[in-house]
């Protein structure tokens, strides 16, 4: 009867070890994965870095824009300053303020682009104050970097419209303005402070370290899970049994 009873509770407890020890593998395995698909995300990044800028005409030209993300930019056009708008509650080095988004009509191409121009305090004594920025008229050079539309954040409803706003879909976007504005893309316009703007974008973090470090965590579980099973099942049976021979 106790040989039956420490018979099932011997695999109980492998099966149990088992199913630990590949789910926790299969997870290890998982995260890297994950891991070398982003690392390939950030190889296709630096790719796009490395081709020559386009211009307000290639832009235009281009199929699917969306492909474009992260490939440096150098446009020529018109800004639109009636429609800037300020997405509040954005950080920028450590300091949480507004966003400034104004359009950007293409040059010769009838097309526009909103651009994400940078980064401005704002006055938290009037919040409905805005800051001051300068838009130059005319013709101007803007560089940058091809971008996905401005994140979004959570709102409450009834704070979409206005020059403060909370979140900016280009979609309603395009059709409260009437401009011909590319879809799901943006510019991020880079260089030096100017206008009034800071420039100091966050680089694109993928997370590659943290699901190394996860697989790191799950290869460690396994390899616990294995040690205590043979240490309990194998090796302490296996000296109880060599002493208990020696007794005899």
């Amino acid at each position: 009867m106790n040989h039956r009873l420490h018979s099932r509770r011997f695999w109980l407890l492998t099966l149990a070890a088992l199913l630990v020890a590949g789910s926790t593998f299969s997870l290890g395995q998982w995260q890297l994965r994950r891991a070398a698909q982003k690392e390939a995300v950030q190889a296709a990044i630096e790719a796009k870095n490395s081709l020559a800028a386009l211009d307000e005409r290639a832009l235009s030209a281009t199929k699917n824009i969306a492909n474009e993300v992260y490939r440096r930019a150098v446009l020529q056009g018109v800004w639109q300053p009636a429609r800037t708008v300020y997405l509040d509650n954005r950080p920028m080095s450590g300091r949480t303020g507004f966003w400034v988004l104004t359009p950007l009509v293409l040059q010769g191409t009838g097309q526009a682009i909103l651009v994400q121009r940078g980064w401005v305090p704002r006055n938290f004594g009037d919040r409905t104050r805005l800051p001051e920025v300068a838009t130059p008229a005319g013709r101007v050079t803007v560089e940058g970097r091809i971008a996905p539309p401005p994140s979004k954040l959570y709102e409450f409803k009834g704070v979409d419209a206005g020059p403060i706003r909370q979140n900016l879909d280009l979609a309603a976007f395009q059709l409260e303005t009437g401009l011909p504005l590319l879809n799901n893309v943006s510019l991020l316009q880079t260089g030096a402070p100017s206008e009034g703007l800071l420039r100091e974008w966050a680089a694109p973090n993928l997370g590659v370290e943290k699901h190394y470090g996860y697989a790191f965590q799950w290869f460690g579980l396994c390899g616990l899970v294995v040690l205590l099973y043979v240490w309990f099942q194998v090796i302490l049976p296996f000296r109880a049994s060599l002493r208990a021979q020696g007794r005899d």
